[in-house]
């Protein structure tokens, strides 16, 4: 086993140097970079990350839009000063400060050797280490993905198993509607249904709709704070896990199913061995493999993109927001730097899924396959 674990970690240093070259290369063609946001806020025509969604602020910078590489006075309109070109050498001092002023393969070359060392820059907007903002964001989502994932585990996995001991009951007939619904539900209009119910829209107001906790969180005695903390979660919580429960429960109940039926059970019965000790000790762990194997995975999933657009419903500043914003702003070092470490916490999750295989069952060798 030491020596798949060896061969896997080897593997995530090319496996990174592929994903940051083709990440790298395709936002730098894609337009609006760093440059070009820099020159829109000199000349009043930047605008808001949200207006892009919202629409908010079409009107006010549309007409005085000036694009870099227009020549000033050719026509624009308008009332911002500044607005109708600038000087090459401002354009120059512009390059030179986000290190455009170099060529393409020096730059990511340059990239490379620093990310080797975890040195991941400063983002050109905040004025901050990628590293301190990764880490200032992580609680939010690490909050979110954690309890997300551990109460959707703790609610799929009995409730799968229930069905499968129970398949074709009222019970499975009239829980899988249940789940045929909050499959079809998105989490995002769970959420905004969550906000208008509970969170001070148009019926009661029972929990916080901003931040993860009060702002005297500081002076509160350590039970406080917990409960607090949990009062601030609970909606976000909620609203992921509706989403994101009723698939693992049929995959469990299938799982179940397929064993339930196989060689060895029918065996063990006619053995007279209990059904409790088929169903825990036999097919349980035959049966939770692809289940408990899939936990780093689908903690990862939940922590990097199910969560983007409840940070944003709930005002929760955390990684899929910071991620979003930087992929809006061309923030190049947030953008890259933030890959970089999802990719490898990613693909370490990949390993300890592969791992929990084999302590499920410990007869899987993965040393045996081959390469």
């Amino acid at each position: 086993m030491l020596t798949y674990i060896l061969r896997r970690l080897l593997l995530i240093v090319p496996t990174l140097f592929g994903i940051m070259v083709v990440n790298f290369f395709i936002v730098q063609a894609a337009p609006g970079g760093p440059v070009e946001q820099m020159i829109a806020q000199i000349q009043g025509t930047a605008g808001d990350v949200t207006a892009r969604i919202s629409g908010a602020g079409a009107g006010e910078g549309a007409e005085g839009t000036a694009r870099p590489g227009s020549r000033p006075g050719a026509g624009e309109v308008s009332k911002y000063r500044g607005a109708r070109g600038l000087e090459p050498e401002l354009i120059r001092q512009i390059e030179t400060l986000y290190g455009f002023d170099k060529p393409a393969p020096e730059r990511f070359w340059l990239m490379l050797k620093n990310y080797a060392v975890f040195d991941f820059g400063e983002s050109f907007f905040r004025d901050r280490k990628v590293v301190d903002l990764v880490i200032d964001k992580m609680p939010v989502s690490i909050s979110l993905g954690l309890w997300t994932t551990l109460l959707v585990y703790f609610i799929s996995i009995p409730l799968g198993v229930a069905k499968a001991v129970r398949d074709g009951s009222r019970f499975d007939v009239w829980t899988s509607g249940v789940i045929i619904v909050g499959y079809a539900i998105p989490g995002f209009l769970f959420a905004i249904l969550l906000i208008v119910l509970f969170a001070g829209g148009s019926f009661w107001s029972v929990f916080p709709l901003r931040g993860l906790v009060s702002a005297d969180w500081a002076d509160m005695n350590w039970p406080q704070r917990i409960a607090d903390y949990f009062w601030h979660i609970a909606l976000p919580i909620t609203a992921l896990v509706v989403g994101g429960f009723a698939s693992l429960t049929m995959l469990t109940k299938n799982s179940f199913l397929e064993e339930i039926n196989k060689q060895y059970v029918v065996t063990a019965r006619a053995k007279g061995v209990s059904e409790h000790r088929i169903l825990y000790g036999h097919i349980f762990r035959n049966a939770m493999l692809i289940v408990v194997a899939g936990f780093p995975g689908a903690f990862v999933g939940i922590l990097f993109t199910g969560a983007l657009l409840v940070e944003v419903i709930f005002s929760l500043d955390g990684l899929g927001l910071l991620g979003f914003e930087a992929a809006l702003k061309r923030d190049y070092p947030v953008m890259f730097g933030t890959l970089y470490f999802f990719t490898l916490l990613g693909l370490l999750m990949n390993l300890l899924g592969d791992l929990a295989y084999h302590a499920v069952d410990p007869r899987i060798d993965f040393e045996a396959r081959e390469t």
